[in-house]
C-alpha cells in the first residue's frame, strides 16, 4: 500500500512539474516582455535599487527621475509640436 501511495506521489510531482514547464513555455513573448519592461520600470522610478534605510536617497531619487520622465515627456511634445 505504501509502494502505491509513493507511485502517486511521484505520478503527482510529474504532472505538476510537466504543468508548469508547459504554463511557461506557453508565455507569448510580446506579453512577458511588456510585463518584465513595466516591472523595470516600476522598479526604476520606485527606486527600489538603492537602500531602503536611507529616506532622503530614496525620495530625492525618486523626484529626480519622476522630473526626468516629465521633462523628457515635455521634449517630445515640444519638438513635434515644433517640428511635425
Amino acid at each position: 500500500m505504501s509502494d502505491q501511495r509513493s507511485k502517486d506521489d511521484a505520478r503527482r510531482d510529474e504532472a505538476l512539474r510537466s504543468l508548469d514547464r508547459v504554463e511557461a513555455e506557453s508565455e507569448t513573448v510580446a506579453g512577458s516582455t511588456f510585463v518584465r519592461m513595466a516591472k523595470r520600470a516600476q522598479d526604476h522610478f520606485g527606486a527600489h535599487d538603492l537602500d531602503e534605510d536611507d529616506k532622503v536617497e530614496v525620495w530625492g531619487t525618486r523626484i529626480g527621475r519622476g522630473a526626468g520622465l516629465i521633462f523628457a515627456v515635455g521634449l517630445l511634445v515640444y519638438l513635434a509640436i515644433t517640428y511635425l
